[in-house]
């Protein structure tokens, strides 16, 4: 089965490109990870981790707000992160679950653990339905798509693919780590086994104080307006932008096989960007599909920023 990154032969000769393992072989579905960055053994010891009952995982879809939310919730719970008094990144605060990219054992850290992730609800440990608490952030799948289209400026390919290439890609479900569709559904319509909150990256953009303030109320982590007003500020996107410790502009220092000279790791933070690169029959085929995909799910999505917003 094709995948964008399966292969590289469009990689520049001096980076070390990510293999794609192959997903019969490691309990991972339709599921596609990279085999130098996120490790077999680590993904297939995830399924019996012991969840702990002020474990927080935030669950996304790639480019649907991860480091954004990883931001918020490093801002919530270390007052030190809040008021600059701590040298430490948001990725150290709120760790991904499958990358491990600190090489400590999860089960070894301090309470409360947090964490996030990109697995589908099928691949998560199994005692995240006993204990545990999910935020799980939905973008709409038009500003996902360009998003990572323009993500993948960053990787060193010789020769980017066009966007109606990438379009069939996403579509088809062979970019990392699913099918848009299949992750959203799980997630969502299996929520009775789970102590969920679904807040989406478009609210977050519109009004993001009362998303902190709901992220608050669902974690039992109440803070007073002053302290809610400076996590609210600092959690904007301008602000975030230029936060070292929450924007990864340096992370080719990490991964050979990303060159950060080539684009930002945080481009634009904004909604209905998919307009600037979907023509109207690519539109409209993405929404015939997913039309048919998501008809029996509950959703609501904002696709572009509205009109009142403009004025």
């Amino acid at each position: 089965m094709f995948c964008l990154f399966a292969g590289y032969t469009n990689l520049r000769s001096d980076m070390t490109a990510p293999e794609i393992h192959d997903s019969t072989k490691c309990n991972l579905g339709d599921t596609r990870y990279f085999s130098n960055v996120y490790k077999k053994e680590h993904i297939d010891y995830l399924l019996n981790f012991k969840i702990r009952d002020d474990d927080v995982f935030v669950v996304t879809y790639p480019k649907s707000g991860t480091i954004w939310t990883q931001h918020i919730l490093s801002l919530i719970y270390s007052k030190g992160y809040r008021n600059g008094t701590e040298n430490v990144t948001s990725e150290n605060i709120v760790q991904c679950l499958e990358l491990n990219r600190l090489n400590n054992d999860p089960a070894a850290r301090p309470s409360p653990r947090l964490f996030t992730t990109h697995l589908p609800y099928s691949l998560v440990p199994q005692d995240l339905t006993k204990k545990g608490k999910v935020i799980y952030v939905t973008r709409n799948p038009k500003d996902v798509m360009t998003s990572m289209y323009h993500f993948i400026d960053l990787v060193s390919f010789k020769m980017k693919p066009n966007f109606e290439t990438f379009m069939e890609i996403f579509l088809a479900g062979h970019y990392y780590p699913c099918l848009w569709f299949d992750h959203v559904r799980e997630w969502y319509n299996n929520k009775k086994d789970l102590n969920i909150l679904y807040i989406t990256y478009e609210d977050m953009i519109l009004d993001l104080r009362s998303v902190v303030k709901q992220i608050c109320t669902f974690l039992g982590r109440e803070l007073d307006d002053t302290s809610l007003d400076i996590v609210a500020e600092k959690a904007t996107f301008k602000e975030m932008t230029k936060d070292t410790r929450a924007n990864k502009n340096s992370i080719s220092d990490t991964y050979s096989f990303f060159d950060s000279s080539k684009g930002k790791f945080m481009r634009k933070g904004t909604i209905g960007d998919w307009k600037n690169e979907m023509t109207v029959r690519q539109s409209e085929r993405f929404d015939a599909l997913f039309m048919e995909q998501m008809r029996d799910l509950q959703i609501n999505l904002i696709w572009d920023i509205p009109e009142k917003l403009t004025c």
